[in-house]
């Protein structure tokens, strides 16, 4: 299983003072070095509010790309991207060249939008966001995946639209995010991967939405064991001020305890975490890196011991 970190986007680390990028950069190259697969940016366009401006994040698709020539190993990823905020075949040209930048390493992750907020302020249509979804899905999966498309629907038109010809074009995998049964749908028709966040330790919830998304593939004559299945998870240090929620909501303790959770959500078939660190610090990055590591280490030697004699 791979493990993820997702970046703090400008949030504050104390009262007042707004994260930079610097800062943002730092904690991916760190993340890096210490041996995580990924690392994971977010898309809003403003915060809980239109008053707060030092609450409103950077911009996601301008900060990956800074992210993809600071790394050079990890994977680079959103969870996810507001397809309302671009246009779905410039957003497929964006994918594109962002993979040719990353040298082949973009997870495009794609949701409709939530947050209405960031919607008014920026006079984007909030009415009928899952199917404007589900155009623009299949707007940005046939370009990159066919290198053009043309469409005409009731939201979203593009005409012959290309990404770049060239040999060996890297595809990125598509994750779509969603737990509704129309988004089910739409994950299982077009994406590569699948997102529900955000969990502490593997539940109920999770457990009933993975089995709708089974559902969801069968009905359309899918292998359910073809889309790839990601949650997002919340790891606290234990001087994290929120370190008493409880467990289905936040992972917390120490490198082993934090291990034994990863070993949780490999039993329950998923194939990435991505962890969101409270606080978003160094030492909390380092204790995910290391769980991920001791986690490694526990499954090695377990497959050693049941591995049969010779």
């Amino acid at each position: 299983m791979h493990v993820g970190l997702i970046l703090p986007m400008g949030d504050e680390q104390e009262p007042g003072v707004p994260r930079g990028y610097a800062g943002i950069r730092d904690l991916a190259v760190r993340a890096e070095a210490q041996g995580l697969d990924s690392i994971w940016v977010y898309d809003h366009l403003v915060g809980d509010s239109t008053d707060d401006g030092a609450g409103s994040p950077w911009e996601a698709w301008t900060m990956l790309t800074a992210l993809a020539e600071a790394t050079s190993t990890v994977r680079l990823g959103a969870l996810v991207l507001c397809t309302a905020f671009r246009p779905p075949g410039v957003l497929a040209r964006m994918a594109d060249t962002l993979q040719e930048v990353s040298g082949g390493r973009l997870v495009l992750g794609l949701g409709a939008g939530w947050h209405e907020p960031e919607f008014q302020a920026f006079d984007l249509p909030f009415d009928h966001r899952v199917g404007r979804f589900d155009e623009a899905l299949q707007i940005i999966t046939t370009m990159l995946r066919s290198g053009r498309a043309t469409f005409s629907g009731e939201y979203h038109r593009v005409q012959d639209a290309p990404v770049r010809d060239r040999p060996d074009r890297p595809v990125p995998p598509v994750l779509v995010a969603g737990v509704r049964p129309r988004m089910l749908g739409l994950a299982a028709q077009y994406a590569d991967q699948w997102n529900l966040a955000w969990f502490g330790l593997p539940g109920e919830r999770f457990r009933q939405a993975n089995a709708a998304l089974d559902q969801a593939c069968r009905d359309i004559d899918r292998d359910p064991a073809t889309l790839a299945r990601t949650a997002g998870v919340q790891v606290a240090a234990p001087t994290a001020a929120n370190a008493g929620e409880l467990p289905e909501r936040l992972i917390r303790g120490d490198v082993d305890d934090v291990a034994e959770a990863f070993a949780a959500w490999e039993a329950e078939g998923v194939s990435e975490l991505i962890c969101s660190p409270d606080p978003a610090d160094a030492d909390t990055v380092t204790l995910i890196a290391d769980a991920c590591a001791r986690y490694r280490e526990n499954a090695a030697r377990s497959a050693g011991a049941s591995a049969p004699a010779r």
